[in-house]
């Protein structure tokens, strides 16, 4: 009696020539355990660090400062300027360039650093929880499969069921219209399930989608927890929401970007979000005062802030749908719930904003004087608009420059951790001051799991998970964090944090990488990098560059590509 080679490897039992002297083998499925937590990441698009109510801003998103007052809140935390790679580290727990994703998917360069997709040699959380026995959900945007590859005939290994999702409902661009979406339901696209007339908004239709998934789960498998991954279109152009909150914003940003961004910064001072003494950087270039703006300027601008703020308001109440679904099913207690954003608040409004952002991809300006004749579309489903660089900056307060720049503006966001089974009560609504970056989550996910990632994924030996969990921050604010060095580089800019100090460079397309001034700053006094000590400490400042390259190469940054 032996075992057929046609079967199963891993088949234990012994084959006779009847039933009567074989053996059965019953291959049992992976469960975490009968006490694992579900996972909840909440990924929001192009929101700066003080733009949730929380962190300073003036925007109601209650919901969102309900997690951070039950949960903790980080000041500290780091990701990369631009989307597809902040999700590519999110979910990996990697460097960016390592896994392939230096920029968007939407193009490769023939080069590792962009393949336009995440390596198979980096496992995604969700495939490495899926082993484990975790159900697995993805509800929103994607962005990282190359776009050729995003239509109806595929190829589908880099969609999300291709990358360990059981199910996936939401868009694979980078953007869609929140009224009219492209939308992709598994391996299929699908038409809208509703028309604007109907009342249809996407982040709502996510929410639904949600917790349909998670209720088709836990409806028939209680015990078995899930991973979901929840990537909203939001804040990312377009800026769209309903009508009644686009009405409760009338006229609350007439003041204009200086006025605000000066009370959202003293509002973070009171609150302990930034240091004591923390100035508020100097308006960036292009970004002139409110009150020298004409009229027409003002007018536009200040509507396109208030549509921002309702699609802000609007998503934080379907967040506080999801965190209300989770609760009535009794399952919100022993889940992890992750917020965060994926880079600074958006410099591709252009100086005056636009009523359609594809105008500034394409290098067409709209002045004000045109685009304020359609003022009352703002917002609604006939606008696809982005606001203007002023209220960008005032949206990454107390920091400058933008989502794109290795500047803090770009690269600090808001992080919010709420998990009561997991989290003493004690620690609730306590900040943790202490360095994080994006590619620290999934290892501190896997701490928390009592997971070691595997050295081999579907036989392809892995890349290293060269993250640092923060797992043994959680309820001890005293701890140190195991992140010391992290670097950053978009199309050419570069920046290096090392403990309290960072250097940083802004490049220009095509200008010599060699020549290019760095400055120099000492984040223990200097968060909003105002005191440039590149002069004064050129020791450090060579240090910190050599210390840059150095991560470089570890990381697979390089060829450095301005394209």
């Amino acid at each position: 009696m032996s075992k057929s080679p046609e079967q199963e490897n891993n088949f234990q039992g012994v084959i006779g020539k009847t039933i009567k002297d074989s053996e059965p083998s019953f291959e049992i499925p992976n469960h975490p355990g009968e006490d694992a937590p579900n996972i909840v990441i909440i990924l929001l698009d192009d929101t700066g660090f003080s733009q949730l109510g929380c962190y300073g801003s003036s925007i109601d998103t209650s919901n969102i400062d309900a997690l951070a007052a039950h949960g903790l809140q980080f000041t500290n935390f780091h990701v990369t300027p631009l989307c597809s790679p902040t999700r590519a580290s999110l979910l990996t727990g990697r460097s960016q360039h390592a896994v392939g994703m230096r920029a968007v998917s939407n193009f490769r360069t023939g080069f590792p650093n962009m393949l336009g997709h995440i390596t198979n040699q980096a496992a995604t959380v969700s495939e490495i929880l899926n082993t484990y026995g975790y159900a697995t959900f993805c509800v929103g945007k994607w962005h990282l499969a190359p776009m050729e590859d995003c239509s109806a005939a595929g190829p589908f290994s880099q969609w999300p069921l291709g990358r360990g999702f059981d199910r996936f409902y939401g868009f694979l661009e980078g953007e869609t219209d929140q009224f009219n979406p492209s939308l992709t339901k598994d391996n299929h696209h699908i038409d809208p399930p509703a028309k604007p007339d109907d009342g249809y908004h996407l982040s709502e239709d996510l929410v639904d989608n949600f917790l349909a998934m998670v209720g088709d789960l836990k409806g028939v498998r209680p015990d078995r927890p899930f991973f979901a991954y929840v990537p909203f279109g939001a804040t990312h152009a377009p800026h769209q929401a309903p009508q009644e909150y686009l009405e409760k914003y009338r006229g609350k940003f007439d003041e204009g970007w200086d006025i605000t961004r000066d009370q959202w910064h003293r509002n973070q001072l009171k609150l302990g979000i930034i240091p004591e003494g923390t100035k508020l950087a100097p308006r960036n270039p292009g970004v002139d005062a409110w009150e020298d703006l004409p009229d027409a300027q003002k007018k536009l601008a200040a509507r396109l802030q208030e549509a921002f703020a309702a699609f802000l308001d609007h998503t934080d109440d379907q967040i506080g749908r999801i965190i209300n679904g989770l609760r009535d099913i009794g399952q919100l207690d022993n889940t992890i719930v992750i917020l965060l954003s994926d880079n600074g608040a958006s410099q591709e409004g252009g100086p005056f904003g636009v009523m359609h952002e594809m105008k500034f991809f394409n290098g067409i300006l709209e002045k004000p004087d045109e685009a304020v004749e359609r003022i009352d579309d703002i917002g609604g489903p006939h606008s696809h608009t982005n606001y203007p660089w002023g209220w960008a900056q005032a949206g990454n307060t107390p920091f400058k420059w933008y989502k794109q720049n290795t500047h803090e503006g770009g690269v600090h966001v808001p992080l919010i951790i709420h998990w009561p089974e997991g989290i003493e009560e004690s620690q609730n609504g306590q900040l943790r001051n202490q360095f994080a970056n994006v590619s620290d989550i999934a290892p501190t996910i896997y701490e928390l799991l009592g997971i070691t990632p595997p050295d081999t994924y579907k036989g392809i030996e892995q890349l290293p998970v060269t993250g640092h969990s923060f797992a043994h921050l959680l309820n001890n604010a005293e701890a140190e964090s195991n992140n010391k060095v992290q670097y950053f580089e978009m199309a050419g800019s570069r920046a290096i944090i090392a403990e309290d100090w960072k250097a940083v460079t802004r490049h220009i397309q095509g200008t010599d990488y060699d020549e290019e001034p760095w400055e120099l700053y000492d984040l223990s006094s200097d968060w909003s990098e105002c005191n440039d000590l590149a002069e004064s400490n050129q020791s450090k400042l060579k240090e910190l560059q050599q210390l840059w390259w150095d991560e470089a190469h570890k990381h697979g940054v390089m060829p450095l590509d301005d394209r």
